[in-house]
């Protein structure tokens, strides 16, 4: 199912107007996002449905994770159904930017870089980035021991762009168990990720092949992004007001409870 749904998002934009939704070409410009939204009845959230515990398939390939839920929330406080569509993280935002989607729900990382393009909403979430490297490993330590080595990680993520900033060489791939896999096999020297993600990722496979060798002490800032201008003002308005309502009645420290085991939705 997740691969029907990133190739249609990829014809999609592939042949640009010829297949546009009712979210990117308004019959009613004077409408903006928000009312789009709202005249259509569904929110339309893109995420990577492989990123476990955020987003991933259960037994019966049900869709599920921490975001998945947080973005229904989100939409039932909009008054609209929520509707999903998985592609991979280095499409998300080209989606959102051809209005394809309305919003992206993955874990996205806050930074300045991003900021540029992107209004953000508050934080849901909070987490910090973990260097994992094989069990057997001794030259690295740290993530300033990446210097000269190769990592593996999601491309055009943040976490790309660390292991790039730290002098590694990196290799793009499109899932946390691609990068998990090929750190395993020695094709790549580590990989680096969300803690959330590499604990939970340990955990249900059970694999001794694997550890945390250094943590960022900061916190990552987890939020929704939005492309810049008037259009998305009232929708950045209404979702954070949206948040504060799923932050108040304890919703959200409920699904990060049930997903990650304590709550990270405050720093």
């Amino acid at each position: 199912m997740k691969k029907a749904l990133a190739g249609t998002l990829a014809a999609i934009m592939a042949f640009g107007t010829a297949g546009c939704s009712k979210n990117s070409q308004p019959a009613d410009d004077a409408q903006d996002h928000l009312a789009r939204i709202q005249s259509a009845g569904k929110l339309v959230v893109g995420l990577e449905g492989e990123w476990q515990p955020f987003c991933f398939h259960d037994s019966s390939d049900k869709l599920v994770g921490f975001d998945v839920e947080v973005a229904a929330a989100v939409a039932e406080q909009l008054g609209v159904e929520v509707e999903y569509v998985e592609t991979p993280w280095d499409t998300l935002f080209t989606g959102m930017d051809a209005g394809q989607i309305d919003m992206v729900v993955n874990g996205v990382d806050v930074t300045e870089g991003r900021k540029q393009t992107y209004d953000f909403t508050d934080p849901y979430a909070y987490d910090h980035t973990v260097l994992v490297v094989r069990t057997d490993e001794t030259g690295i330590t740290k993530f300033e021991d990446l210097a000269g080595k190769t990592t593996a990680n999601s491309i055009g993520s943040t976490y790309m762009e660390i292991g790039e900033s730290y002098g590694a060489t990196v290799q793009g791939v499109d899932s946390l168990a691609e990068t998990m896999t090929m750190v395993i096999q020695k094709q790549v020297d580590a990989t680096i990720n969300a803690e959330t993600s590499v604990q939970d990722y340990i955990k249900t496979t059970g694999t001794k092949d694997i550890k945390v060798i250094d943590r960022s002490e900061e916190a990552t800032a987890y939020a929704m992004p939005l492309p810049k201008g008037s259009d998305n003002a009232s929708l950045l308005k209404a979702v954070n007001e949206a948040l504060a309502v799923l932050r108040a009645d304890g919703t959200l420290a409920k699904i990060s409870e049930k997903y990650f085991g304590s709550d990270l939705t405050n720093e």
